[in-house]
């Protein structure tokens, strides 16, 4: 197994060699591959999985995953999500232990059984996703939260929620999902593999990564205060069922727009026009929870 490891200093050295210990303990023999960004960090884990690694391990948060997942997507290498970041959603949502030294002994027992889950995953260009690809109001809180150095946690999403809502506005978007157009006025479009993003909110409560489809959660314009008032039920995800917002499906979705930028997993990914494609199968885990 590599080891990819993305977590801040301090911190990060000691759940290296914690989480190493972990593995080697039970047998699963455990190659590190530090890196600093994201292209240093894709770009060892791609080099692992082509010199025949059975798996890669991501140590961090979501955009550490999300490094991983472009060497092992469509690959038969499998991913193990090591919660310790700021949200570790898709770590949520594979039902990861939440401690990553619990989560290193977790995926081991998987590769010793020869146990494996199979997922889909978001394509869009040539970047993968795991979890959300939002754009609109969404995807300028996550810019923000990421230029954030204080607070860490999922309070970075909260003061940079704050801050975009004083420039919230409505933007022009167009939006396809298999076939079926639409011109739309949007306070924020998100595409989801999975049910959260955030730190937690349940953008797509009913998103399944197994069903071969898209969940598309567009919300149409909504003014500062209805927004204020409603975010906590993005908690629950009972936002679902406000007038303002629309569920849709789908295997293939585009946007158009302009000026706009998408993020996934938390991090930027392409700008609009952009098409995503669901692509079943795609992503094999270990140390997930099993459905």
């Amino acid at each position: 197994m590599a080891l990819l490891t993305s977590v801040r200093r301090g911190r990060g050295d000691r759940l290296v060699a914690a989480v190493t210990a972990a593995l080697t303990g039970r047998g699963v023999a455990c190659t590190p591959l530090p890196a600093r960004d994201r292209a240093g960090a894709e770009a060892r884990a791609r080099e692992a999985v082509a010199g025949g690694v059975t798996a890669v391990a991501a140590l961090g948060g979501d955009g550490c995953a999300h490094a991983a997942l472009q060497a092992v997507a469509g690959t038969p290498a499998a991913l193990a999500v090591l919660p310790a970041g700021s949200g570790n959603d898709l770590a949520a949502a594979l039902g990861v232990p939440a401690d990553p030294v619990a989560a290193a002994r977790a995926a081991a027992g998987d590769l010793l059984a020869g146990r494996r889950r199979v997922l889909d995953a978001g394509r869009t260009g040539d970047r993968w996703w795991a979890t959300v690809l939002c754009c609109g109001f969404d995807s300028a809180v996550t810019e923000r939260a990421n230029r954030l150095r204080w607070p860490r946690g999922p309070l970075r999403y909260d003061v940079a929620l704050l801050a975009e809502l004083a420039r919230l506005r409505p933007r022009a978007v167009g939006l396809t999902v298999d076939g079926d157009a639409r011109e739309l006025a949007v306070t924020l479009v998100a595409v989801a593999n999975t049910p959260r993003y955030g730190g937690g909110l349940r953008i797509a409560p009913g998103a399944d990564p197994a069903d071969g489809l898209l969940d598309v959660v567009v919300v149409g314009p909504v003014g500062r205060r209805e927004l204020v008032r409603t975010r906590p039920r993005l908690a629950t995800g009972t936002h679902v069922d406000h007038p303002a917002v629309t569920v849709l499906r789908g295997r293939e979705v585009t946007l158009r727009g302009a000026g706009l930028v998408t993020y996934a997993d938390g991090e930027p990914v392409a700008a609009l026009p952009a098409v995503s494609l669901c692509l079943p199968g795609a992503l094999t885990v270990v140390g997930a929870a099993r459905r």
